[in-house]
């Protein structure tokens, strides 16, 4: 059974690698109808995938992602090429920019978007003269 093995190095620290595994999952979900779990742990996360014909685990810790996958009989045919699409899907996602930097990037409101000034609140009932 052919196997694929990919080790991508990374520096974005665990929470951030297990918001990138979660997205990998979801667009493995989508785009290759795959079956994932995702196992959280203290220092290291486990992502399980399958579907007919392939199965596979995705360690995720706070330096490295580590793929193992095993494909079936057709599937291996097309071994170097899933292995090379789906180490193009991880790059991407490890270079993408981090949503902080996004919302940062976001245009100011113009002063004729901003929402209209609250009235005036009436004093309280004690401070009140009569």
């Amino acid at each position: 059974m052919p196997d694929i093995h990919i080790h991508r190095e990374h520096q974005l620290g665990f929470k951030q690698a297990r918001k990138v595994a979660f997205s990998w999952a979801e667009k493995a979900e989508k785009k290759f109808d795959m079956e994932c779990t995702y196992e959280e742990g203290d220092t290291e996360d486990t992502l399980h995938f399958s579907r007919s014909g392939v199965k596979g685990t995705l360690l995720v810790d706070a330096t490295r992602f580590e793929m193992n996958a095993q494909l079936g009989f057709l599937f291996g045919a097309f071994k170097d090429r899933i292995e090379s699409e789906i180490g193009e899907q991880l790059d991407a996602l490890l270079n993408a920019p981090a949503p902080a930097a996004a919302k940062k990037a976001a245009p100011k409101k113009k002063a004729t978007e901003e929402a209209p000034a609250k009235p005036a609140a009436k004093a309280p009932a004690k401070a009140r003269k009569a």
